[in-house]
């Protein structure tokens, strides 16, 4: 049986990913990446160390802590700001676990001599025909993750173990209370683990000390760098540049929202789009969101090698961690880095900085990029 290195949440999904996995005669080691602290003192839900300590008593395994703070603050704080303040809504996580979560606990593993890595993420690693690593969903479609994983490298995939793939929440917490573990009836993190009530906005005008963004000044391509400013205002526009009245600063909209836009114009309107070079947000009806094209950059592949110019390839593709996977075509067009998504049926709010995801028919992860 192998070394492997458990990633630790305090929650009751790692702790029955490292239950299982010495239940099975692996040598087991807990380890939590402590990666952001509130004001108060309090961990986040990513990394609850007492809790995590806790179970790994419970269980028997020997349990470390490592600071990760830094490397979160810039790889995954700062950028999540910067996107915010140039227009976009990003996925934290995504980033999260490729550049600070796999990357620092194989630089451990590696230190204490194990070969593998584990968390409990609902996906199962697979190794395909064609010798390449992917994320296959989970059986139980409601706790799938593999949204966020597809950002994974092939060398991380090849060292990681996920179990509960093929388990419900359910049978998950089962294991748990059978097993003596006592975080087996704790609740689920849902929200963003460094900005907990949700308040996004909030969190970038309190945190934002007017740094960041220099290694992408110009994220959107239109060659115009914005000014890094979270108070700054401007204005509410329709499709024809029309004004329609003023807005509280781009950091407070998304593509696709109606709700808390703050303009009453007598029926239903949404963001169709944010411009940050003229802090404008374009307002819509409903039917203006869908579009059956969508382009992405910043690409990852998983169950193939990376296209080329000119490739075509079939694929079911998600816009968001909750949406249902369209089918549609993915282009790399000649002379270009980015990839073209062709939707057989138009998708609603289609949101820059978010991530598209590629399936191929057995529900595993071709690669996937972030929207432009």
């Amino acid at each position: 049986m192998s070394r492997v290195v458990v990633g630790m949440s305090g929650g009751v999904d790692s702790a029955v990913t490292a239950y299982l996995l010495k239940m099975a005669g692996h040598e087991v080691i807990g380890l939590t990446l402590r990666t952001w602290v509130s004001e108060c003192g309090e961990d986040s839900r990513c990394c609850e160390i007492d809790d995590a300590r806790a179970v790994c008593d419970e269980i028997g395994i020997p349990y470390y802590v490592q600071n990760c703070i830094p490397e979160f603050n810039t790889g995954v704080i700062e950028p999540f700001m910067d996107d915010y303040m140039h227009g976009l809504t990003p996925n934290p996580c995504v980033g999260c676990n490729r550049i600070i979560k796999w990357d620092q606990m194989m630089k451990f593993a590696n230190r204490m001599q194990a070969e593998y890595v584990a968390t409990g993420h609902y996906a199962s690693v697979v190794k395909l025909d064609n010798g390449r690593y992917t994320v296959k969903k989970a059986a139980f479609d409601k706790k799938d993750q593999t949204y966020m994983l597809y950002r994974l490298s092939q060398e991380q995939l090849s060292a990681t173990f996920m179990p509960l793939g093929n388990l419900s929440k359910d049978e998950v917490r089962n294991i748990a209370e059978k097993a003596g573990i006592s975080v087996a009836d704790k609740k689920d993190s849902q929200e963003i683990c460094f900005v907990p009530d949700g308040d996004y906005a909030g969190f970038i005008e309190k945190n934002f000390d007017g740094s960041g963004g220099a290694e992408r000044s110009d994220p959107d391509g239109s060659g115009v760098t914005p000014t890094l400013d979270p108070f700054r205002r401007g204005n509410f526009v329709d499709e024809s540049g029309q004004l329609l009245g003023q807005h509280r600063g781009i950091i407070h909209y998304t593509v696709g929202q109606r709700k808390g836009l703050g303009i009453a114009m007598g029926r239903p309107v949404y963001v169709k789009e944010i411009r940050p070079e003229t802090d404008e947000v374009v307002l819509c009806d409903e039917e203006a969101l869908f579009t059956d094209v969508v382009r992405c950059r910043d690409l990852n592949f998983l169950g193939i090698p990376p296209m080329k110019p000119g490739d075509r390839v079939r694929a079911r593709v998600k816009i968001r961690y909750h949406h249902s996977a369209k089918e549609a075509w993915l282009e790399v067009p000649d002379g270009d880095t980015g990839l073209i998504i062709h939707f057989d049926e138009p998708v609603k709010a289609a949101t820059p900085g978010q991530s598209a995801v590629f399936y191929d028919d057995d529900d595993c992860v071709i690669g996937g990029g972030v929207i432009m």
